[in-house]
């Protein structure tokens, strides 16, 4: 047989992401039975424009919510529309059974903000900038 190539790529084709995403799940299932990975976006829009202004975008699997990403332009932050945000993917994340939640955050970013809302720290990992740390959080919905 001749050897696989690899190929390097910053931009992973779509394709390639649900190769990768089904030859997990399928794996999973064969282990765990089911499969339930689903991805979740709480999203705020323009009411106008319905243009993206902001939000959140994760996914739930196993029991478990992933929160990825999170933002919110400085013309909305302050106005508690991010502790709305978040309390809608938790409560979401409840609904799909989910019992925890993870989310990684930047030292510089926002891991007050989570803390606030009883997200608990569970490592650090230094990153660049020097000084600057990627924080781990984890919450029992």
């Amino acid at each position: 047989m001749t050897a696989p190539l690899f190929e390097l790529s910053d931009h992973p084709s779509p394709d390639a992401e649900q190769v990768l995403g089904n030859g997990l799940a399928a794996f999973n299932e064969g282990i765990t039975g089911y499969n339930d990975r689903r991805p979740l976006a709480v999203l705020i829009k323009d009411p106008v424009t319905q243009q993206i202004l902001g939000g959140i975008t994760g996914k739930t699997t196993l029991g478990t919510a992933f929160l990825d990403l999170f933002h919110l332009p400085e013309s909305l932050r302050g106005s508690g529309l991010g502790s709305q945000l978040l309390q809608a993917f938790e409560d979401e994340a409840r609904r799909r059974g989910c019992r925890h939640a993870v989310l990684y955050t930047l030292s510089f970013q926002a891991p007050g903000f989570y803390e606030k809302h009883g997200w608990v720290r569970f490592g650090e990992i230094p990153c660049e900038p020097q000084g600057s740390c990627r924080v781990f959080l984890s919450k029992p919905l």
